[in-house]
């Protein structure tokens, strides 16, 4: 005679294993989101530093393969870029918009070193490549008389120069004034603020006016004696910080620091309570 069957006592702890495949995936979401973020800091960290060193040397004429790679973005290949997160070929278009300016503006620094070659080497202009942008800087000594923020007509034809380099490219122009530690106070100017700004403005007004450069890829600054190239304690030192430079403002300069521009034509008025 068959043994009766006795009944299956019920197991009250199974819900422990929904619990624990429920902690696992939780935990192995953490994981791949503290991963996709220490990731990302890496990428922007190469690409910053990739496009700093190719707009410090502004000897290459095409954007450095480091950066490129790590744009990734093409069809087919993702690369080490997120491209995938700007549909296809979203990222390489960034990239070559970057190329693209990185050309025109190396183009526009060989050409402004060049056509300035004999300026440079008396040491009435420096011309370099910096992360903002390129940098011409137009020495006191040689363009305005000293204490006063009228603009020398002997320098003309050098400014003719700079303005023909403007020309050929569409990036803003920030236009900057300088002077040493040496206070000033005339009928004029009460500071060296006011100096510097004047020196901006006059300058801004020659470009517009003169050379016919748009007032709107303009602007202009003045930043005293607070932004030195030199020392101010020797001669030589306060001679270099006495200048105006002028500032072809690259896209990341652009993005950082120049406010939006709005077409008031398409804003809508404001609505009255």
């Amino acid at each position: 005679m068959p043994r009766p069957k006795h009944a299956e006592h019920e197991n009250h702890e199974r819900w422990l294993v929904s619990y624990a495949d429920f902690i696992t995936l939780l935990f192995a979401f953490f994981v791949v989101m503290f991963a996709s973020s220490q990731t990302d800091k890496s990428k922007a960290k190469q690409i910053s530093e990739a496009v700093e060193k190719a707009l410090k040397e502004g000897h290459s004429v095409s954007m450095p393969p480091a950066v490129a790679k790590v744009l990734g973005g093409t069809v087919d290949d993702r690369g080490q870029g997120n491209a995938q997160m700007h549909g296809p070929g979203g990222v390489q278009k960034a990239a070559k918009e970057a190329q693209q300016e990185v050309m025109e503006l190396s183009v526009s620094l060989k050409t402004l070193s060049a056509e300035l070659e004999e300026e440079i080497k008396q040491g009435k202009v420096e011309v370099s490549m910096t992360p903002r942008g390129i940098v011409v800087s137009l020495k006191q000594a040689a363009f305005f008389p000293s204490g006063t923020d009228a603009v020398d007509l002997a320098t003309m034809p050098t400014l003719q120069k700079v303005a023909g380099a403007l020309k050929a490219v569409s990036n803003p122009v920030r236009i900057e004034g300088h002077t040493d530690a040496v206070p000033i106070h005339t009928t004029r100017f009460r500071s060296n603020w006011e100096l510097s700004a004047a020196r901006s403005i006059t300058m801004m007004e020659v470009l517009s006016n003169r050379f016919e450069i748009p007032a709107q890829r303009l602007s202009i600054s003045g930043y005293a004696d607070t932004v030195p190239v030199a020392d101010n304690d020797t001669p030589e030192g306060r001679a270099r910080n006495r200048r105006v430079d002028l500032v072809i403002l690259n896209n990341y300069a652009i993005a950082k620091t120049e406010p939006a521009k709005i077409d008031p034509a398409k804003t809508e008025p404001a609505k009255k309570e």
